[in-house]
């Protein structure tokens, strides 16, 4: 099949041309363009890098660092570095002291 290309005439794919490739109604495309050579294939859909499984833990996650952050169970925002290690190191000795509490009594 041969067509002309027009100038502000948009390139239409006959339909005899689109079953025999195999395109659905409706299908995502894609085109590439080389020394004068157009290709249009099926776009493949995009594949997760992750199970479903595994997308529902990390959904779950999410779910539950939001609810901590909402009910104020999260640290920072912090000015600087050095505040965020003075933060940690302080929550470091906290839990060492409950530690040893917890042990002794």
């Amino acid at each position: 099949m041969t067509a002309t290309a027009k100038n502000q005439t948009p390139l239409i794919v006959p339909p005899s041309i689109r079953r025999r490739a195999g395109f659905k109604p409706g299908e995502p495309l894609e085109f590439r363009a080389s020394g004068g050579i157009i290709t249009i294939t099926a776009k493949p859909p995009s594949v997760d890098e992750y199970t479903p499984e595994q997308r529902r833990a990390i959904n779950r996650r999410l779910k539950q660092s939001m609810k901590d952050i909402e009910e104020g169970r999260s640290y920072g925002p912090y000015e600087t570095v050095e505040a965020m290690i003075e933060s940690i190191e302080g929550e470091l000795k906290r839990r060492a002291a409950a530690k040893k509490r917890k042990r002794a009594g």
